[in-house]
């Protein structure tokens, strides 16, 4: 893709999901693709569900959680036509999100996300996402993502 994920430019953001920092972490990377995010995550073995084959809902609640929220951010700063690296940083958190898992993910294979803003309402964004694996949708998710002034978070 050639351009920095939005996680990248996110320096303070020590997620374990999406923080691009932190070296335990899942380090999801997530990109524009018109007018939609997208993101490709290679699961390993120890994000198994309880069938060696399947990844564990929690792995699949976490990086649609992560996604949806940089994707919010993003177009956050997209929105005010400006660089996703500018200050002051733009932050959003979850005030809600409604997973339907629709049939197992493979552990084996890709999954990728596909999410779109679908309202922004003042500080609240709301985001629809998708995560896919072998070209299935394995869960579908609704996200409220409402943004946090900065002087409540970043120092």
């Amino acid at each position: 893709m050639g351009k920095l994920a939005f996680q990248d430019y996110m320096e303070m953001n020590k997620c374990w999901g999406c923080g691009s920092t932190n070296k335990n972490g899942l380090q999801i990377k997530s990109y524009w693709s018109g007018d939609e995010s997208v993101c490709t995550w290679i699961p390993k073995k120890e994000h198994m569900a309880g069938p060696t084959n399947i990844l564990n809902g929690g792995i699949i609640a976490t990086i649609i959680d992560c996604h949806s929220v940089s994707t919010a951010i993003a177009a956050a700063y997209r929105e005010e036509g400006r660089g996703t690296d500018t200050k002051p940083f733009i932050w959003y958190v979850t005030a809600s999100i409604k997973i339907d898992y629709r049939r197992p993910a493979q552990i084996d294979k890709p999954v990728n996300l596909r999410a779109e803003i679908k309202k922004v309402e003042g500080r609240k964004t709301f985001v629809n996402c998708s995560l896919f694996s072998d070209r299935k949708e394995c869960a579908r998710a609704e996200l409220l993502a409402i943004r946090v002034p900065s002087e409540d978070w970043y120092k």
